[in-house]
């Protein structure tokens, strides 16, 4: 039986475009000649990591999307651990209907506008 994955990969910002797409184009070899269906793989671009790692402020990240049997996802967890370049990676079972791409970047409100309004709000008084 074969279920719908979606793994997103960080890479090292450092990896040249070619290696990206070497290291994308051998999980397709993988996932299809361990009789799994390619579905896509969608280029998130850089972004900024909440820390770093390896010392490194950025990664760049790539969805890719694939059913499989259970038995390919974990040779292909396998051989993410170990390549060159993969700084991390998550897979997950695929919702039906759920979005593939994250919505954009929001604009950060201020905290002492969160504040404010919490306090404005007064509770009303029944007399």
């Amino acid at each position: 039986m074969t279920t719908a994955y979606e793994i997103l990969l960080m890479l090292d910002p450092e990896l040249a475009e070619e290696r990206q797409s070497e290291i994308v184009a051998r999980m397709r070899e993988l996932i299809e000649k361990q009789g799994g269906t390619w579905n896509g793989q969608e280029p998130w671009g850089r972004r900024r990591l909440a820390y770093e790692i390896d010392h490194k402020p950025e990664g760049v990240y790539h969805l890719l999307t694939f059913a499989a049997e259970p038995a390919t996802l974990d040779e292909v967890s396998r051989v993410l651990k170990i390549t060159d370049g993969v700084m991390r990676h998550m897979a997950v079972r695929r919702v039906r209907g759920a979005a593939s791409r994250p919505s954009g970047p929001r604009p950060e409100e201020p905290v002492a506008a969160a504040a404010s309004t919490s306090q404005d709000s007064e509770p009303e008084s029944t007399a």
